[in-house]
């Protein structure tokens, strides 16, 4: 794809859009692609049986303007309500995971006198701690707000066809920050988990997960028994 098509990788809200615009009419023409070539190739022969309404395999019985089970609406909502939250838990788990990895790397200072050896296991854990530390970078937010917020630095310079190119250099956290991070983390978590837990406890006591409620709260109206024909007749 041309250069001019795709925006500068220094702007990611126009490069996102982009690709998501790209997306959009990709997946729309392969929908309507489809249809059309098959409604040029496939017999069209109509008859009173192709004709009728199908549903469930079933022949529809009554009118449809009745009011239906709203069972199968109300745990299909539940389900995706719930669903939808427990998503959330993904991106804070990779988070929380790079930030407790983090967390576990000792900082290793340089020492004159240190071997060979020691001065490549320090070198690994720096690169370790500068990756996971740019695995950790906010998107979408500018590189001066980085640099003010201590997260990154950048050089400039120019490459080959005069264009100028920004040149990224992460700050590499702390193991002391990474612990702290990660303990809001979890609260964070744990806060949120606790809002489930209480929906969840709200709807289970409404009776809303039951397939059939409990009518325990609820008390019909007394109904005076009805007497025999006899004794109607009888006091007639």
């Amino acid at each position: 794809m041309p250069d001019t098509l795709v925006p500068a990788a220094s702007d990611p809200v126009a490069t996102l859009l982009f690709f998501l615009l790209v997306f959009g009419v990709v997946g729309v023409v392969f929908l309507f692609i489809h249809l059309l070539i098959g409604s040029v190739i496939r017999p069209s022969i109509p008859d009173k049986e192709k004709l009728t309404i199908y549903e469930c395999g079933e022949p529809t019985v009554g009118s449809a303007w009745i009011q239906f089970d709203l069972r199968f609406y109300v745990v299909a909502l539940l389900f995706v309500i719930f669903d939808v939250e427990v998503a959330f838990f993904f991106p804070w788990a990779v988070v929380f995971g790079k930030l407790n990895q983090l967390a576990s790397l000792e900082e290793v200072r340089p020492v004159e006198n240190s071997t060979e050896a020691e001065k490549q296991r320090a070198a690994v854990i720096e690169e370790r701690r500068r990756t996971l530390s740019e695995q950790l970078l906010p998107s979408g937010v500018s590189r001066e707000t980085k640099k003010q917020l201590r997260l990154s630095n950048f050089t400039t310079s120019t490459n080959e066809k005069g264009q100028l190119e920004y040149i990224d250099h992460v700050v590499p956290i702390k193991p002391a920050e990474a612990s702290t991070w990660a303990k809001i983390a979890f609260l964070d978590i744990m806060v949120f988990f606790g809002v489930l837990l209480v929906g969840f406890a709200y709807v289970w006591r409404r009776g809303d997960i039951d397939w059939v409620r409990a009518f325990a709260q609820h008390q019909e109206p007394a109904i005076a028994p009805e007497r025999p024909v006899e004794q109607q007749k009888v006091g007639a």
